[in-house]
Formats: structure tokens, C-alpha cells, sequence
């Protein structure tokens, strides 16, 4: 049994190494331009259809991570939802998407990241058309191989990499599961988690250095399980109150 872990292991890194290799370039596109945003006043928020919310949620409140990534959220579109298949059914539904973001009140000059692996659902292709509709950057994480695999299921008959004004590729494959079993008709083994989130961290470490680099001190969380760092997150919570939504 210890091969399948291995080959599964290797699969992922694949994947990351991949993502190393090919998507840097892209991740400093992105990073660029929301370090621009952000230095000039903007707001960060993150959005993630289905399984894709626990990749947004990854970068949200978590030490060593950017303090100005806030989540959108959707009623329905997480896995806390009972029962659980209502959150495949919310994901398809992109009326939901003004709602949500007239509730942020996301505007000209913020950025709107939107991760989706197939790229083909309504609610987070619709997130994307109405943030680049309301002026916002909108960045997209998305696997293209996976989206062109499957007809768009938004009204449009557009997908997710088609209303992004950064598109970040994570390459997972169609149907998401990496491995072939022997005696299991269909395959195992799902890679977006790690790698979504692998791209998620690498765009937020990125965004940091660009700010340091515009001359901007970056809010950043530190561990509240060492010492002085909950007063220190507590300093830069109220320093940033105007651009932090997750608190109230």
C-alpha cells in the first residue's frame, strides 16, 4: 500500500514543480498588479467555489499570511452545509453572485481572486464577470486543461479563464483525481487541494515582497501561539480596520 501513497506523493510534486516552472511568471503578473491595488487604497478579496472555498479560506487569518485577504462567502457554498450535496448545487447558480458582492461592496480598485478548478460553474464565473464589471482586478486560479475538457455551464457559455484579467493555471487534470488502481473503476487520488493552495501561498508571499517593494510595510500575521503575537495581530487588525471585513 506504501506504493500508492508514493505514487500519489509524486503526482502532487509534479504538479508543484510544475507550477514552479511555468507559472511564475504569471504569479508576478498577478502579484504586480495587486500590490499596485493594494498600495493605492485597495481591497483583497477571495472567493472559491465548492471544494475550491478551502483553498480561498487557506490565505484568510492565518499566521504568516497577508491580514488584507478577506473571504467571500456564499450561504451554501461551503462543506459545512447540510446536506452536504447542497453545496454542488449552490455552485452553479450565478445569481448569487451580486448579492455577495454588493454585500463587500467590492468597487473600482479592489481585487477579486476567484478559484475554480473546472472553471465552468455559474457562481464563481459570474464572481468574475461582475468584479471585472465593478472595477475590480480579478484573478483567477483555474486549471485550463480541466475547463476545456467540459462545456461552460454559465448562461454565457463562458468559463471562468475567460473573464479573468490574470488567469493562473494550476494544471490539474480533468477530473482532478491523479491515480489509476487496480481494481477501482475510476481514479483516485484528487491533487487540487494541495496544489491550489500551493498557488494561493505562492501568490500571497509574492504579493508581500511586491509591497515591500512599492515601500510599503506589509500587514502580515504572526502566531498567536508564540509570544507578543497576539498583541502584535491585534495592532495590525485595528491599524487596518477599514480594509478588514472578517471580524464583524
Amino acid at each position: 500500500m506504501g506504493e500508492l501513497g508514493a505514487r500519489y506523493l509524486d503526482a502532487a510534486i509534479a504538479l508543484l514543480e510544475r507550477l514552479r516552472d511555468k507559472e511564475l511568471p504569471a504569479v508576478d503578473d498577478a502579484a504586480e498588479r495587486i500590490a499596485l491595488s493594494l498600495a493605492a487604497g485597495g481591497r483583497l478579496f477571495v472567493f472559491g467555489g465548492g471544494h475550491s472555498a478551502l483553498n480561498a479560506y487557506d490565505v484568510v487569518y492565518r499566521a504568516g499570511g497577508l491580514i488584507l485577504a478577506n473571504p467571500l462567502i456564499a450561504p451554501g457554498n461551503d462543506l459545512g452545509v447540510r446536506p452536504i450535496t447542497t453545496s454542488s448545487a449552490v455552485e452553479k447558480l450565478p445569481e448569487l453572485a451580486t448579492p455577495v458582492l454588493d454585500g463587500a461592496g467590492v468597487r473600482t480598485g479592489d481585487v477579486l481572486v476567484v478559484i475554480s478548478l473546472s472553471g465552468r460553474n455559474g457562481l464563481p464565473v459570474e464572481m468574475a464577470r461582475q468584479g471585472r464589471d465593478r472595477g475590480a482586478l480579478v484573478v483567477g486560479v483555474t486549471s485550463v486543461a480541466a475547463s476545456n475538457a467540459e462545456a461552460p455551464r454559465h448562461p454565457s457559455g463562458t468559463r471562468l479563464l475567460d473573464n479573468c484579467d490574470v488567469v493562473l493555471d494550476a494544471g490539474v487534470p480533468a477530473g482532478d483525481a491523479a491515480l489509476d488502481v487496480a481494481g477501482v473503476p475510476q481514479r483516485v487520488g484528487p491533487t487540487s487541494g494541495v496544489v491550489c493552495s500551493a498557488v494561493m501561498q505562492t501568490l500571497m508571499v509574492t504579493v508581500i515582497g511586491r509591497l515591500v517593494a512599492l515601500g510599503v510595510e506589509p500587514p502580515v500575521f504572526m502566531s498567536a501561539n508564540i509570544e507578543g503575537g497576539a498583541a502584535w495581530n491585534d495592532r495590525l487588525l485595528t491599524e487596518n480596520a477599514d480594509r478588514i471585513f472578517y471580524l464583524r
